[in-house]
C-alpha cells in the first residue's frame, strides 16, 4: 500500500523516518507535501531513501492513503483534495474537522474513508462501544503546562502571559462544549474532537482546560457515564520537541496505518 504525507513538520518527518525504515512492511512511503515545498525538499534530501516532494494537488494520484499531519487550519484543504480523489485519509488534526462540514458527504460520494488517529487520548475504542448503547455524559478535563498554551490567541486575548508570568497555582481557562473548545483551540485541541466523534458529538461533550506549572506533560482525564458502562480514563503524555504535540502522536498514526493492512486487528 502506497502512503503519502500531507504535512512535513516534526510529526511528518518522524513518520517518514519510521515508514522509510520499514516499520510496516506492507506500506511504502512514496511522496510528501507541505506548504513550503522548498523546506520539505531540504528535509527529504536528508533522508535515505529520499521521498518525493510534490504539491498537495498531485499527492493523491500517487497514493492509496494520505496521512494529514499538518495543522487544523490546513485540514479542510487537505481533506477535500484527498477525498475528492476517492482516497483514504488518516487525520491527525481532528480539531480541523468542524471546518470541513462536507467531509462525510465527500467521502461517501467518492468512496474514500477518514480515520481519526487516537493520538494522546485514552480509550476511544471503549467510548465507541459505549456509544452503541446509551451514553448520558462525556467529560474531558485537560491539565496542560503553560508553555503549551502560551501562544494561543484565546489565552493572549484574555490577558494571560504564560511566558513571563506562569501561574503559581492551577487555573481554569476554559469550560464549555467540545465544539466551542475546538473553535478556540483549533491547533491544540484535537483530543476534544476525537472524543466527540467516538462518543456523543461536539455539542454534548463537555471540556475543562486547566493550566498547571508543576506537571511534566499534558494530562487528559475522560469520564463517561452510560447505561452499559461508567468509565474514568487518564493519560499522562510526554511532550515532543514541539510543545503542542505529544510523543505518542506518531506511534498513534503508525498504529492506525498498521490496522489497515494487518490480518488481525485488536480493538473495535
Amino acid at each position: 500500500m502506497k502512503v503519502g504525507l500531507a504535512g512535513f513538520g516534526n510529526v511528518g518527518r518522524d513518520l517518514a523516518k519510521r515508514l522509510l525504515a520499514g516499520v510496516i512492511p506492507e506500506m511504502e512511503l512514496v511522496a510528501v507535501s507541505a506548504r513550503d515545498l522548498g523546506k520539505a525538499k531540504e528535509a527529504a534530501a536528508a533522508m535515505s531513501p529520499s521521498p518525493r516532494v510534490v504539491a498537495l494537488k498531485d499527492l493523491p494520484a500517487l497514493c492509496d492513503v494520505v496521512v494529514e499531519c499538518a495543522t487544523a487550519d490546513s485540514f479542510a484543504d487537505i481533506a477535500r483534495v484527498v477525498l475528492e480523489a476517492g482516497k483514504d485519509l488518516v487525520c491527525v488534526s481532528a480539531g480541523g474537522v468542524p471546518s470541513c462540514p462536507d467531509m462525510v458527504a465527500m467521502a461517501r460520494k467518492h468512496g474514500g474513508r477518514v480515520r481519526v488517529a487516537s493520538g494522546a487520548l485514552p480509550g476511544l475504542d471503549i467510548v465507541r462501544c459505549a456509544a452503541e448503547g446509551t451514553i448520558r455524559s462525556v467529560h474531558l478535563k485537560s491539565r496542560i503546562r503553560p508553555s503549551s498554551m502560551a501562544h494561543e490567541p484565546y489565552v493572549i486575548e484574555r490577558g494571560h502571559d504564560f511566558v513571563n508570568r506562569p501561574p503559581k497555582e492551577p487555573i481554569k481557562i476554559f469550560e464549555g462544549t467540545a465544539g466551542v473548545a475546538a473553535g478556540h483551540f483549533p491547533r491544540h485541541f484535537n483530543v476534544a474532537v476525537s472524543l466527540s466523534l467516538a462518543g456523543i458529538g461536539l455539542d454534548r461533550t463537555t471540556v475543562e482546560i486547566w493550566i498547571e506549572t508543576d506537571i511534566p506533560g499534558t494530562i487528559h482525564q475522560v469520564e463517561v457515564e452510560g447505561d452499559e458502562i461508567g468509565l474514568t480514563m487518564t493519560s499522562r503524555n510526554k511532550p515532543s520537541e514541539n510543545p503542542r504535540t505529544s510523543r505518542i502522536v506518531s506511534p498513534s498514526i503508525i498504529a492506525a496505518l498498521r490496522a489497515m493492512v494487518s490480518p488481525v486487528v485488536s480493538g473495535s
